[in-house]
């Protein structure tokens, strides 16, 4: 028989998009569906600051799809996102005011508040703690699976309640960073009338949803009554809240100006995810497994077949993106402790390094308390930054580079140590994050945490998980991607420079 060229010819490769919409840029990766191979890439800055116009974040997704050639081949995508955000749309689909992000720390007074009114409400029950705040901690954990801090995304909408009542009475729908974008590659936005603007469509996931503080991550449902509560006369039944998908559900189809447009059937929009779920599906994490990211915050976060309840609040008790629990421990100051090391010293990350090494573990007695803006883990808005054991004797490049170092990983053990105490088995511990690159912070790592660490390639492990669901959704099957390993990193342990620190910190 003789052969054609139409028999002969390869089938077309299938092609997923990641999208991680993160503080500090969107990327896109287009990933060869079965393999997991990236194909093409993009990135576009986002403004700095803690409260951003979202069609920032518009444009640079559109900016970084062009940068990646462009989703017309494209068959489906998922978009992860900044946790916690606030966007808020009127009846026609406008942005009310800039979102307040996860790291914008002007409502802990509300978030206060809230703790403290709550524990206030009814009758004390058995079991309860007497003090009203820690009563108020406890029924919002067991509510919601996590007590409220700045970075929740219901603390910022009482704080529009409170101080700007003309935007919150516009309020038609709340949604999230990546649920806004999600919505505006399906083709949705801001329109002449209310009809149009079609808020209905708005989708979210578990991950994601779970981070508000109105949503119940076990029951698989809103708490309006939280809301409610939370927003005052602000609130109205009406308001939209974000559909919550299953998994793998299909949200959307993507507008085919802007993706899929080459694709029969058009491109399928996942359920997109939180940016700390979708690092751990990119990871392929798996119960035993705790990542520790190293980025604009330090997250430590545990995959988990059971809910937690931390009833102390230091614990974000939230769900993944495959069904189960994400319980993890949050610092609003992450690698840019580095950076402040960096500027102090007017010293590169490998002289810093560098610096350090000429130390000694506990850098002769210096400890730096890094809550350069305020902090989360733990919970203290206010705080800043502090060094204590400074001497004539001991006040050297070398040291101050030490205790900067080790200031980022005693942090982020605190995470870890939160972590562990909720029963958590830690089996492996994987550093990820821009952090991760750092030779100081792989140095001392081990030894500092007393465990050895799992360095995996760098590579963009958001917007992987984001494309391995964007895999799951059109297929139905949860592919099988490979995660390669960079280093395994091992040290003697040193629990004193823990110790000392802790000592301090208080």
């Amino acid at each position: 028989m003789m052969m054609t060229s139409e028999t002969t010819s390869t089938p077309r490769r299938v092609l997923v998009a990641g999208v991680d919409t993160s503080t500090q840029s969107c990327k896109v990766r287009v990933t060869d569906a079965v393999t997991g191979e990236l194909v093409r890439f993009g990135q576009a800055s986002h403004p700095d600051g803690t409260s951003v116009d979202p069609n920032a974040w518009w444009d640079a997704f559109l900016e970084a799809s062009a940068q990646a050639g462009g989703l017309d081949d494209v068959s489906a995508l998922a978009v992860g996102g900044q946790q916690h955000g606030m966007v808020l749309l009127d009846q026609q689909g406008r942005v009310i005011r800039d979102a307040l992000l996860w790291n914008d720390t002007r409502s802990s007074v509300q978030a206060n508040s809230l703790i403290d009114r709550i524990g206030e409400h009814g009758e004390q029950e058995d079991g309860e703690p007497d003090d009203v705040h820690a009563r108020g901690v406890q029924r919002w954990v067991r509510a919601v699976g996590s007590s409220l801090v700045a970075s929740l995304t219901i603390t910022k909408v009482a704080w529009v309640a409170e101080n700007e009542p003309e935007n919150a009475a516009k309020i038609a729908a709340i949604c999230l960073p990546h649920d806004w974008l999600s919505w505006r590659i399906a083709g949705h936005g801001p329109s002449e009338s209310a009809d149009a603007a079609d808020l209905s469509s708005l989708f979210t996931d578990r991950s994601d949803a779970s981070g508000t503080a109105y949503f119940d991550s076990v029951a698989n449902e809103y708490r309006r009554d939280l809301l409610a509560f939370a927003m005052g006369e602000a609130y109205r039944e009406d308001i939209v809240l974000p559909r919550v998908l299953a998994p793998s559900e299909v949200g959307a189809v993507a507008d085919p100006a802007i993706a899929g447009k080459d694709v029969e059937g058009g491109c399928v929009i996942a359920p997109g995810g939180g940016d700390n779920a979708m690092a751990a599906l990119g990871l392929g994490m798996s119960s035993g497994d705790v990542s520790v990211s190293l980025g604009t915050s330090g997250v430590a976060a545990a995959v988990s077949d059971a809910p937690a309840r931390d009833l102390t609040g230091a614990i974000a008790g939230f769900a993944d993106c495959t069904g189960r629990w994400l319980p993890l421990a949050c610092t609003i100051n992450g690698s840019r402790i580095l950076d402040a090391g960096r500027h102090a010293l007017n010293a590169s990350y490998d002289e810093l390094a560098e610096l350090a090494e000429k130390s000694t573990p506990g850098a002769d007695g210096i400890t730096l308390i890094p809550y350069f803006d305020g902090e989360r883990t733990p919970n203290r808005p206010d705080a800043t930054a502090q060094f204590y054991g400074l001497t004539l004797a001991n006040t050297t490049r070398e040291n101050l580079a030490r205790a900067f170092v080790e200031a980022v990983l005693c942090s982020q053990r605190d995470c870890l140590e939160y972590v562990k105490a909720l029963g958590a088995t830690v089996s492996r511990i994987l550093l990820i994050g821009g952090g991760a690159k750092s030779p100081a912070t792989r140095s001392y790592a081990p030894s500092i945490w007393e465990h050895d660490v799992e360095v995996p390639q760098t590579d963009e492990y958001v917007a992987i998980g984001a494309a391995r669901q964007a895999a799951w959704t059109l297929t139905g099957t949860l592919p099988q991607w490979e995660v390669r390993t960079d280093a395994v990193l091992t040290g003697e342990p040193t629990p004193e420079v823990y110790a000392q620190y802790a000592s301090y910190r208080g």
